[in-house]
């Protein structure tokens, strides 16, 4: 990471020495992502590419990396080693509490919220012959948790929880890995499972396509509580048709996928990569088809407990939304 940032300041150097004075004022900026198959990857390169469209206008070039994910990010923006990145909601929270993850370093003061990208919603799928028509139903069946210190197993834990069940409540709890779930309902192994994932998502699609699974929605006063106890938490909406046999749109909850910076980006860099986006949104949307049902009201308000950076906060209220 510092080897590209001494790289990027040789690049500027030379640009100062050989260009006209416009090209020697050229900012760099780099969005710390997750692996290169993921949608952290593609929400970057999206952004990326909305914001070098305009780089004649306000003079930044933006570029993407892609690194370890979520608590990488936010860590190596703390470090001043990255100027933007992608995290999920609890992640940030934490960060910001200085917990969990982020216990031995410490709470990031200067850690700032710019929007969330698009829901990782709990998907809870079953088989179709399994008569589950709510996450309660699936008392005394065999229920995929998640494997042991995975998202999904925390936020079951706190769904379970909020439900007053727990994992004796089923005939059988499995700890199966992602990419085996689907396998193993589709082969009768198990009645159910659930996943905190971004839609649409291959380990959902394959049961879907492959068995007819079938989702589950997620709902109801205790969901509704989680929501308003637990800041990172936001409701999501899987839409109708995202995959073959389920046809009518599924409301749940989950974590988000925010765009995070630092205190100490400048106002007008981060002003620039939100116009970037909101600016050209309809043409942002069609860049994944994660990002096909965004609404910027939510964007700026669901699943942040970072406080907003101000050059985000300058662009929302000339829109009216803030």
């Amino acid at each position: 990471m510092k080897k590209l940032t001494v790289i990027a300041a040789a690049l500027a150097l030379g640009s100062t020495l050989l260009a006209p004075a416009a090209v020697a004022q050229q900012k760099f900026v780099t969005i710390g992502t997750g692996g290169v198959t993921g949608v952290y990857y593609a929400a970057g390169g999206a952004i990326c590419r909305l914001m070098n469209k305009e780089r004649a206008k306000h003079g930044i070039r933006c570029s993407v990396e892609s690194t370890g994910g979520s608590v990488y990010n936010v860590n190596t923006i703390k470090a001043g080693e990255l100027d933007f990145g992608v995290a999920q909601s609890d992640v940030q929270y934490n960060a910001v509490k200085g917990q969990a993850q982020f216990k031995d370093g410490g709470a990031h003061a200067d850690l700032r919220a710019v929007f969330s990208v698009y829901p990782e919603a709990l998907t809870v799928l079953a088989r179709k012959e399994a008569g589950i028509k709510k996450f309660e139903d699936f008392k005394g069946k065999r229920f995929n948790v998640g494997n042991p210190g995975s998202g999904t197993r925390d936020t079951v834990n706190i769904l379970l929880g909020a439900l007053n069940m727990k994992t004796s409540d089923f005939s059988l709890t499995s700890e199966l890995k992602p990419d085996e779930h689907g396998a193993a309902l589709c082969d009768n192994k198990i009645d159910g499972f659930a996943y905190v994932v971004g839609s649409p998502a291959a380990n959902i699609q394959d049961p879907t396509t492959t068995c007819g699974a079938k989702l589950v929605p997620v709902t109801g006063p205790a969901v509704d509580k989680l929501v308003k106890d637990y800041p990172y938490f936001a409701v999501a909406t899987i839409p109708g048709g995202m995959y073959p046999g389920n046809p009518d749109a599924v409301k749940t909850f989950g974590v988000m996928a925010s765009f995070v910076t630092s205190a100490k980006v400048p106002d007008a860099v981060v002003y620039a990569m939100v116009a970037a986006v909101f600016d050209n949104f309809e043409e942002f949307k069609k860049l994944h088809p994660a990002f096909a049902n965004l609404d910027p009201k939510d964007m700026i308000s669901s699943g942040m407990s970072a406080p907003l950076h101000p050059g985000a906060v300058k662009y929302y209220k000339e829109k009216g939304w803030m």
